[in-house]
């Protein structure tokens, strides 16, 4: 019998080590927890999920101190000043372990606002307040805390981190527009050569529609209300009647810094939430209008980017070495396009609720502090995109001086001015220079030619023969500095 000889098997392959899950690494889902962080950093003191049990504990607290400073319930005693400081100084110390003690018990109550009321009432146990811990909460619906807290949050991320970042944007296209006041440049009407203007006064147009926006974020209204499940003090007339409950309830919200609302359903309407991201909207859009100008600029080669001691190392395509893009701008734009569109969701949505209460807002609003990061984000690139800018005048120079043409409007301008004067042979002023002009390229020896010839009086003869394209600019120097105040 004949043995047959095999090969021996090779040793079976080690299978890979399966890699950890990107979850459990904590790799954010978004931008904004990933490459943004730093810069949206502030707005999570306002609009996190820890804010927001933050400021409905701050609620909660204010609420009591309001019962029992105004004896509103009887019975309820004063709070010494000791407890005061003590209860407020619950919510001024919110930190990472009440957010885990709260989370915790929200996974018992399956409610937030809930889990909110029962961690004041574990603080105050023990203590001196503890014969006041059922005056927590008194009369109050989930949504007479949380329309509060929004409130606060809402207004503390506007005035305390949106506002001065705008501000600052603002501030510095104000700077440029002055800076560039006088330097003209060729106007593009429907992307053609136009009539002449200046880099500055261009500029203050867009910073003078960006102030109007933030005035009338700044004078945004917020609104809140405190009155029960539907909206009728119901339960606090029947607990006690002798109280003028609505009386308490606005004394209690204007406390809180708020402008009160007395007609409301469960919820407080969002009306004023809907106007004030409408404005934000506003405000993106035309930030983003000047994301696009300032970009077409670069690609004129108007402005020249200027790179500073960090960017050396940068890189600007993977493939041709020479170039230096207008990413802060373009980033800009995508975050301004995201941040619109979250706030106009909102401010579609928030005002709609079905009869005297559904939970579409609770969902949609914790999406607020997405909005307003994205818009911080851009807000961010366009302050540091701007600061990287120099204005190149040889090279609106030169756009200028090819383009002749635009003081077509001049001439017949003038010999109409001349004609109703009584210059004889000032006939057809605009059907002429659309002849010489129209579809062609004009230099200045035959623009001069074309005057001389015209028989003008002498006076609009040397003024037009004098006018270079650099010259017709009109009041756009005077503009910027008459109509756009310095910050």
């Amino acid at each position: 019998m004949r043995t047959v000889q095999t090969e021996p098997s090779p040793p079976s392959p080690t299978p890979p080590t399966p890699p950890t899950p990107l979850a459990d690494a904590g790799v954010p889902l978004g931008p904004l927890d990933g490459r943004y962080r730093p810069v949206v950093a502030p707005l999570v003191e306002h609009l996190s999920e820890a804010a927001l049990n933050r400021e409905r504990l701050r609620v909660e607290v204010e609420w009591l101190i309001h019962l029992t400073e105004h004896q509103v319930v009887p019975g309820a005693r004063r709070l010494t000043e000791a407890e005061t400081a003590r209860l407020r100084g619950l919510a001024a110390g919110f930190g990472p372990a009440d957010v885990a003690e709260v989370a915790e018990i929200e996974r018992v109550t399956v409610h937030d606002v809930k889990a909110v009321e029962y961690l004041l009432k574990r603080r105050m146990a023990g203590t001196t307040l503890e014969d006041l811990t059922e005056l927590v909460h008194f009369g109050c619906t989930s949504e007479d805390i949380n329309n509060l807290a929004y409130a606060l949050m809402v207004r503390g991320a506007v005035q305390q981190v949106w506002l001065p970042a705008a501000r600052a944007v603002v501030h510095s296209v104000t700077a440029m527009a002055h800076e560039l006041a006088d330097l003209p440049v060729l106007a593009r009407t429907h992307g053609q050569p136009a009539t002449p203007t200046t880099l500055g006064k261009e500029l203050a147009v867009l910073a003078h529609r960006l102030r109007r926006q933030l005035g009338r974020v700044e004078r945004a209204e917020y609104l809140g209300k405190v009155n029960g499940a539907t909206g009728t003090w119901s339960a606090h007339v029947v607990a006690v009647p002798a109280v003028d409950w609505a009386e308490v309830s606005r004394r209690f919200v204007e406390g809180l810094g708020l402008t009160w609302n007395p007609l409301t359903t469960q919820i407080e309407s969002h009306d004023w939430q809907a106007e004030l991201y409408a404005d934000v909207a506003r405000f993106n859009r035309v930030l983003h209008n000047l994301c696009t100008d300032v970009w077409t600029y670069i690609s004129l080669g108007y402005f020249v980017q200027v790179l500073d001691q960090q960017s050396q190392g940068s890189i600007g395509s993977s493939t041709m070495p020479h170039k230096v893009n207008p990413i802060r701008f373009e980033n800009a734009e995508a975050n301004l396009e995201v941040s619109t569109a979250l706030l106009d969701v909102l401010a579609s949505t928030l005002v709609t609720s079905r009869l005297q209460r559904d939970l579409s807002d609770s969902s949609m609003q914790r999406n607020i502090g997405s909005a307003f990061g994205h818009s911080l984000v851009a807000l961010d690139n366009v302050r540091r995109g701007l600061a990287g800018l120099d204005a190149d005048p040889a090279a609106t120079a030169r756009d200028l001086d090819a383009n002749w043409e635009v003081l077509g409007e001049a001439v017949q301008s003038v010999m109409r001015a001349a004609g109703i004067a009584g210059t004889p042979g000032m006939d057809e002023p605009y059907e002429r220079v659309k002849e010489l002009t129209r579809g062609r390229r004009v230099d200045g020896e035959t623009m001069r030619q074309f005057v001389a010839g015209l028989g003008l009086p002498d006076a609009e003869r040397e003024r037009l023969l004098a006018l270079t394209p650099a010259g017709y600019t009109g009041l756009a120097a005077e503009l910027v500095a008459r109509y756009l105040p310095r910050d």
